[in-house]
């Protein structure tokens, strides 16, 4: 009985190792939707999560995200220093970003700390 049953079963990864392989000999990307898709034509079913895995596994790496371009210029003239550039020109440095953090937990979160600083610049401003 458990014969029949490893007959009838498909090896998934195998099938999606073909299916890549066949795509790679035609020039083209194996992406886990198309590969899915491929699959599911034959009966097969496959998860995204699967279908990624065997595709490290093999060695095609998923490609690289580019950076926005304003966070890659504020990296490019603050990654020596360690600094962002803020609003109005101001450079943000990790040791103020450590500070704000302080005072955020010390006030109750993020929002709070926003919060009191809008009602401080209200404060000022009249």
């Amino acid at each position: 009985m458990a014969d029949a049953k490893s007959s009838k079963e498909v090896n998934k990864s195998a099938e999606i190792r073909k299916v890549a392989a066949t795509m790679k000999n035609k020039g083209e990307k194996p992406r886990p939707v198309t590969i899915i898709e491929v699959l599911a034509k034959q009966g097969i079913e496959v998860s995204s999560p699967q279908v990624s895995m065997v595709l490290k596994k093999m060695g095609f790496r998923p490609r690289r995200r580019r950076k926005a371009r304003g966070a890659e210029k504020a990296v490019a003239s603050g990654s020596a220093k360690g600094a962002v550039r803020g609003k109005k020109g101001s450079t943000i440095t990790v040791e103020d970003l450590v500070a704000a953090k302080k005072v955020a937990n010390s006030l109750g979160g993020v929002d709070k700390a926003l919060a009191t600083l809008e009602a401080l610049r209200k404060f000022e401003n009249s």
